[in-house]
C-alpha cells in the first residue's frame, strides 16, 4: 500500500517550511557516505606499514566494509520505509560514529576491521535520505533535490581522495583519517537532529525478516568473490565455491520473496522493464567511478624516472593537482544537475553524462603525457560520475511508490556498490599482472582501464536510452495529445 503522504489534524498535507536547509542537511548525510566509502582506500599502504600486516589482510578494512553495507543496506532501507525516518537515520548515524571512534583509536587490525564493518551501515544513509525527501517536498521539487544529493556522492568520493591526501602529508599516522571522519559524523549527527523532521508511521506492512537474511547471505557471497578472487585466485576452489553459494542463496531467495504478501522487495518492481535496467546502467557507472579514480590516482603517482610514464606525485601532490579541480566540477556539476533533469529530463542527461565520460576515459587512454591531459580528463569523468549519481536514483523514484522508496533506492545503491567492487577487482587484476621488473605496473595496463571506463560508460548509455519506460510513453503521449488540442483551440 502506498505511504499516504504527512498530513496535519485538519488533513491538509504538511511539507518542511525551509527546504533548502533540508536538502543542504540531507546532502552532508550523504557526503559523509562517499567520504567513508573512499577515504581509506589511499592510506591502506599505511595500514598495512603501521599495524605490521600483510596488503592481502588490510584488504579486508575494505571488504568488511563492503559485505557490511550489501547486508545492511536493503534491510535499513526497508526499516525506514515503515518507521521513522529520522529515528532509523539517526540510529545509523550513531553506528557510524561508534565505528569511525574505534578506527582512530586502535591499533589492532581485528578491531580496525570491526571497525569498518559498523562503517558500512553507512551505505544505507543515502536511501533513508532519497525517502525523507520524498515525504517531505513537493511532488515538482523532489527531482532537483534528489539529483543534488545523489550528484554529491559522485563529488564526495574525490572530495574523500583530496581530503586524505593533505591529512596523510609526510610520516602521518592512518589515524588521523578517521580522527576525520568520527569528527565530521558528529557534526552531521547534530545537524540531522536538529534540522530534520519526526513523523510517524504512516506505511503498512512488516519486516520480511528470513528474506532480509537470504539477501544478506546472497549479496555477501557475490562481494567476497569479487573483492577477494583477485587474492584467492579467480579459478581457485574458495571463489568458485563462493559463486556457486551466491547463485543458490539468490536464486532461493527470488523464489521466496515471490510467495511473500509483504517481501522485503517487491520482485515485480525489480523486474520492472525501467528499474531492472536503470540498476544494470548504475552498475556500469559505480565502475567508472573507481575505473576514474583508482586508475588515475596510481597513475599520477608512477614514478616517470622508472617507468617511463606518470608524473611521480605524492600523496598530497595527487590530491592537489590531480584530484582536487575533478572534485570541485563534480561539486558544480553536482549542484546544477537538479536544474538539468528538471528541465530536460534524467534520462537526457544521463545520455549526456554518459557520452561526456566516453571522451573523458579516452582522452585518459590516448593522451596522458601531459598534466593538463590527464586534468582536464579527469574533469569530463567526474562530471559523468556526479550527473550518472544525481540522474539515476530520479530514475528509480519516479518508477516507484512512495513506501518503496527506501528499499528501491537501497538495491539502486547496493548496484553501485557491486560496480564499484567490480572496477576494483579489475584494477586489482590489470595492475598486478602486468608489474615487470621495475615491480610497477606497465603503462598498458593503465590504458586499459581508461578503456574499460569508457566501455562501461557506453553501456550505461545503451542501457539508459532502452529503459523508457510505459509510464514515460503514456506522459510523453499524453504530452503530445495536450498540445495538439492547445494548438487546435488556438
Amino acid at each position: 500500500m502506498p505511504e499516504e503522504p504527512n498530513t496535519s489534524s485538519s488533513g491538509t498535507v504538511v511539507r518542511y517550511p525551509r527546504p533548502r536547509l533540508l536538502v543542504v542537511a540531507l546532502g552532508l548525510v550523504a557526503l559523509t557516505v562517499a567520504v567513508l566509502q573512499t577515504a581509506v582506500v589511499p592510506v591502506l599502504g599505511i595500514i598495512a606499514t603501521q599495524l605490521h600486516a600483510s596488503p592481502v589482510a588490510v584488504s579486508w578494512a575494505v571488504t568488511a566494509n563492503l559485505l557490511a553495507a550489501a547486508a545492511s543496506t536493503p534491510l535499513i532501507g526497508r526499516l525506514a520505509d515503515l518507521h521513522n525516518k529520522k529515528h532509523v537515520l539517526l540510529g545509523v548515524l550513531v553506528i557510524v560514529v561508534a565505528g569511525s571512534l574505534l578506527a582512530a583509536t586502535t591499533s589492532s587490525l581485528a578491531l580496525l576491521i570491526v571497525a569498518r564493518v559498523l562503517q558500512g551501515v553507512s551505505f544505507s544513509l543515502y536511501p533513508i535520505c532519497v525517502a525523507i525527501l520524498r515525504d517531505e517536498l513537493p511532488e515538482g521539487d523532489v527531482v532537483r533535490a534528489l539529483a543534488v544529493l545523489s550528484g554529491t556522492l559522485g563529488f564526495g568520493g574525490g572530495t574523500g581522495l583530496v581530503v586524505t591526501g593533505l591529512l596523510m602529508d609526510g610520516n602521518a599516522g592512518y589515524h588521523r583519517v578517521f580522527w576525520l571522519t568520527t569528527g565530521f559524523t558528529v557534526v552531521v549527527l547534530i545537524l540531522a537532529l536538529v534540522v530534520i523532521p519526526s513523523r510517524p508511521r504512516s506505511a503498512q506492512g512488516t519486516i520480511d525478516w528470513l528474506g532480509a537474511l537470504g539477501l544478506a547471505a546472497g549479496l555477501s557471497a557475490m562481494l567476497l568473490a569479487i573483492t577477494q578472487g583477485n587474492s584467492w585466485g579467480w579459478t581457485s576452489p574458495a571463489t568458485l565455491a563462493t559463486v556457486i553459494a551466491a547463485i543458490v542463496v539468490l536464486a532461493a531467495w527470488w523464489r521466496w520473496e515471490l510467495r511473500q504478501r509483504h517481501p522485503l522487495v517487491s520482485i515485480a518492481m525489480l523486474t520492472r522493464r525501467a528499474v531492472l535496467l536503470t540498476n544494470l546502467a548504475t552498475v556500469f557507472v559505480g565502475t567508472g567511478l573507481y575505473f576514474g579514480f583508482l586508475g588515475l590516482t596510481q597513475f599520477v603517482q608512477i614514478d616517470r624516472a622508472t617507468a617511463g610514464y606518470g608524473f611521480s606525485a605524492s600523496v598530497l601532490h595527487a590530491s592537489v593537482v590531480f584530484l582536487l579541480p575533478g572534485a570541485i566540477t563534480g561539486f558544480v556539476t553536482a549542484t546544477l544537475s537538479g536544474r538539468f533533469i528538471d528541465r530536460f529530463g534524467a534520462r537526457p542527461v544521463l545520455v549526456l553524462g554518459a557520452l561526456t565520460g566516453i571522451v573523458g576515459f579516452l582522452w585518459l587512454a590516448l593522451a596522458h603525457s601531459l598534466p593538463w591531459q590527464v586534468i582536464a580528463a579527469g574533469i569530463l569523468v567526474n562530471a559523468y560520475i556526479s550527473l550518472g549519481y544525481g540522474a539515476l536514483p530520479a530514475l528509480v523514484v519516479s518508477e516507484v511508490d512512495s513506501d518503496e522508496t527506501g528499499v528501491a533506492t537501497g538495491v539502486n545503491a547496493i548496484a553501485r556498490t557491486v560496480g564499484s567492487s567490480i572496477a576494483a577487482a579489475a584494477v586489482a587484476v590489470l595492475l598486478g599482472q602486468s608489474a615487470g621488473t621495475t615491480g610497477l605496473p606497465s603503462e598498458h595496463a593503465f590504458v586499459v582501464i581508461f578503456l574499460a571506463g569508457a566501455v562501461t560508460a557506453g553501456l550505461a548509455m545503451v542501457l539508459i536510452a532502452l529503459s523508457r519506460s510505459r509510464r514515460d510513453t503514456r506522459t510523453a503521449e499524453a504530452t503530445i495529445e495536450s498540445r495538439a488540442m492547445n494548438h487546435e483551440w488556438g
